[in-house]
């Protein structure tokens, strides 16, 4: 299997604005990951300096053991072996879908039995006939796939593959994407802005903070174990608190948490990450902190109920399962369940 290491890598435009500021990544082979961030972030131009669209001021990007971007170094694009799924899928519309597969496919006498084996891992066997415009949003999707498999690249890269799908369709082709390149050990870098994408598809989780790389791991590292305050709330729903930590605990509005890490003996002034499913809804009490509804969302499988804590100056978010019977302005109990992140010095 082949990874991907990148090391220093630095791009700024003749406008002054620096884009990638040594950033650092190393994908294992065989690894699907993720590089998420918000617009502006470097995303795109990292994409464009691996496949070679780009040259980079600094760093160098490896591909298996070889460098195609370094000092005195550039490989041109066509001979990285590095296969592309773009956004919309960006198919031939003039050249049927098993042209389209076989296009890279160098070796013609390969081509026709390429196309039909990559169209069957994508799920797509006997559409070799069909044209672009036959094929649904999806289908197009999974054939960009199949194209940029069939010449058996080192890397793929997907540009944000799937924006242009409705939500009913997103969720099966990004499943039916992750499986076809797992079947075949592939190794490849999926570049999006969208938290559940990265968390629900990606082996490995990059998020990238103003040109560099904030925090990468596992998604459940990332998600439960967030390097910091802004990496936590953009990689989903954050509940930060101001707290005193020492030892196993920290003292909160929200009562004594348990934190995942303990602190130093001595007191510590810190922000407690908790996510909104690890608070729970009770009946006001004496022991439980007390707070008032001011929004409920709900989204059929779960809701999300804002309340507004005694003495808490931001209010928090609670995520319930099932029927939702506060409404705002209901008074109500909040309790905390599980293990939270401190980070020192650090306050929301």
């Amino acid at each position: 299997m082949t990874d991907l290491q990148i090391e220093g890598l630095s791009k700024a435009y003749a406008s002054g604005t620096t884009v990638l500021n040594g950033l650092d990544l190393t994908v294992p082979g065989g690894s699907l990951a993720a590089v998420l961030g918000p617009s502006g972030c470097g995303k795109t131009t990292l994409l464009r300096i691996i496949a070679g669209f780009l040259n980079a001021d600094a760093g160098t990007v490896t591909v298996g053991g070889r460098t195609l971007t370094g000092p005195g170094a550039h490989v041109p694009p066509e001979r990285r072996r590095i296969g592309i799924v773009p956004q919309e899928g960006a198919l031939f519309p003039h050249l049927s879908v098993a042209r389209n597969v076989a296009f890279g496919v160098t070796d013609r006498s390969a081509r026709r039995r390429r196309a039909e084996e990559m169209l069957d891992l994508v799920g797509l066997a006997g559409y070799g006939d069909r044209m672009p415009h036959e094929l649904s949003g999806g289908q197009q999707q999974r054939v960009a796939l199949a194209r940029a498999l069939a010449p058996e690249p080192a890397l793929v890269l997907l540009d944000e593959p799937f924006n242009a799908l409705d939500s009913a369709l997103r969720a099966g082709v990004r499943a039916d994407v992750r499986d076809a390149l797992h079947a075949i050990g592939a190794t490849a870098l999926l570049v999006t802005h969208d938290q559940q994408e990265a968390l629900s598809t990606a082996d490995l989780v990059a998020v990238v903070r103003d040109g560099r790389i904030a925090q990468c791991g596992s998604p459940q590292d990332v998600y439960s174990r967030p390097a910091d305050p802004w990496v936590a709330g953009f990689v989903g729903d954050a509940v930060l608190l101001p707290g005193t930590a020492a030892n196993g605990t920290a003292a909160t509005a929200l009562g004594p948490v348990e934190l995942r890490t303990p602190a130093g003996e001595a007191p510590l002034q810190a922000t407690v990450l908790l996510r909104p499913e690890q608070l729970r809804l009770t009946e006001p009490g004496e022991e439980t902190p007390g707070g008032t509804v001011t929004d409920v969302r709900y989204y059929g499988h779960d809701a999300m109920i804002t309340v507004t804590v005694d003495g808490l100056d931001a209010p928090v978010d609670v995520r319930v399962d099932g029927h939702v019977a506060l409404r705002p302005g209901d008074r109500t109990g909040v309790r905390v369940t599980g293990r939270a992140t401190l980070h020192p010095d650090q306050l929301p």
